[in-house]
């Protein structure tokens, strides 16, 4: 059986790993194997972030739309409630929007939320 040297493959699996953790903090961007495992738990976190930033999102969504709403006297389960009747297909993430950007459309929609509770 033939000899095998892995000075070159070993060599660019190191550069790979060690690009990769560029920037981490002391020897986690230094030394080879601790950014090998920093990198296989940063790898591991932004995967299962990547799920959670949704959430987090919509819970910012409904934060937004709570405080408009309650600024048109009414409350945030009372307007998704009245629009859902009303049969107003806007998403959180438009009405969100519209509370921060425009609100006088998002007071139109609790308009048409009070109308139909």
């Amino acid at each position: 059986m033939t000899r095998v040297k892995r000075g070159m493959t070993r060599h660019q699996r190191h550069k790979k790993v060690l690009k990769l953790t560029k920037g981490y903090r002391a020897s986690n961007s230094k030394l080879y194997r601790v950014a090998n495992e920093q990198l296989l738990h940063s790898m591991y976190y932004s995967f299962a972030h990547r799920r959670k930033r949704k959430g987090d999102f919509r819970k910012l969504w409904i934060t937004r739309i709570n405080a408009a709403a309650r600024i048109n006297g009414l409350s945030y389960s009372n307007m998704i409630h009245g629009l859902k009747n009303a049969g107003v297909e806007v998403n959180r993430k438009v009405l969100a929007d519209l509370a921060v950007h425009d609100m006088n459309a998002f007071t139109q929609f609790a308009d048409i939320a009070k109308a139909n509770l």
